[in-house]
């Protein structure tokens, strides 16, 4: 809801004639007290769902399409050409880039091929009692911390390696824990970095945080997307400690607390917008720095 709103704001503040569009499974979704037109679309999961989401983008006459949840992000990378015909530039990367976000063994196996720090990985085989701990744990494609936990000892171990189905275990990397909202062109430049440090977190979510233009995690995440190569909005988690900057886990969409960085002044929404308008971009820092944020729930009468 707040990207939604602050796409409406995007609009408004830079005279951009325009409405925003909300699709859902639910018809009772918050977000379509706050848009200009909605549409209800089957659940991910059903076959109808790239049809009927490509019916919503011809009915509206659809410029920019933002997924939000991972699940949906294999579907559409892999019908991304259908999107294009109906000139829809969608803020999503090649499909061998979102495989390598939504597998986590693939993400993985992507930094250890490009040297980039990482958690070091443990086999869901071992033997409990030969594991250093603590340890994490979470399913290969999981998405906003669902069935993630830290793990202390063997016993705990062992329950947990049997109680996830197809787990991923790696090292637990204790250090200050940051999200990197980036952005990059179509050739994979990036426009924007920006670290947040999670301050405050509930279900996976940041409910507080803070922009920070920290060096050494920008340079880092620099690296990292030279080689992922990805194209628009990317969401990177990082822990940095006396050791350099760990990376864990890299998301091909917008991340919760992305109105956060663009409040700050990284709005790529806009950035989509200029994109879609044929505009070169260029690498800047132009936004504040040191910006605390918190987030909360509210309600609305449907």
């Amino acid at each position: 809801m707040e990207l939604l709103k602050l796409a409406r704001k995007t609009l408004s503040d830079n005279g951009i004639s325009g409405s925003v569009i909300a699709a859902d499974a639910d018809s009772f979704a918050p977000t379509f007290k706050f848009c200009d037109a909605s549409a209800v679309v089957p659940k991910i999961s059903s076959e109808n769902y790239i049809g009927e989401l490509l019916d919503v983008c011809k009915r509206f006459k659809v410029d920019i399409l933002i997924p939000t949840l991972d699940p949906e992000l294999i579907p559409i990378s892999r019908n991304l050409k259908k999107f294009e015909e109906l000139g829809v530039l969608v803020n999503i990367p090649a499909a061998e880039v979102v495989n390598i976000c939504r597998d986590k063994f693939n993400t993985q196996k992507f930094f250890e091929t490009n040297g980039i720090k990482a958690p070091k990985l443990i086999s869901a085989d071992s033997n409990p009692e030969t594991v250093q701990y603590p340890a994490f744990i979470k399913p290969f494609d999981g998405s906003s911390s669902v069935n993630s936990f830290r793990i202390n000892c063997a016993k705990e171990f062992d329950f947990f390696r049997t109680y996830i189905k197809n787990p991923i275990i790696q090292e637990a990397i204790d250090g200050d824990e940051f999200t990197v909202d980036a952005f990059c062109d179509f050739s994979a430049n990036p426009i924007t970095i920006v670290p947040r440090r999670r301050i405050a977190v509930r279900s996976g979510e940041i409910q507080k945080g803070r922009v920070e233009k920290d060096r050494e995690i920008i340079s880092a995440a620099a690296h990292l997307l030279s080689k992922l190569r990805p194209f628009g909005q990317t969401t990177i988690q990082c822990i940095r400690n006396g050791r350099g900057v760990f990376f864990f886990e890299i998301n091909a969409r917008f991340g919760g607390g992305a109105p956060m960085s663009i409040t700050a002044g990284a709005n790529s929404i806009l950035s989509l917008i200029k994109l879609k308008r044929g505009e070169r971009l260029s690498y800047n820092e132009d936004w504040r720095d040191a910006v605390t944020f918190a987030r909360f729930d509210d309600s609305v009468a449907l």
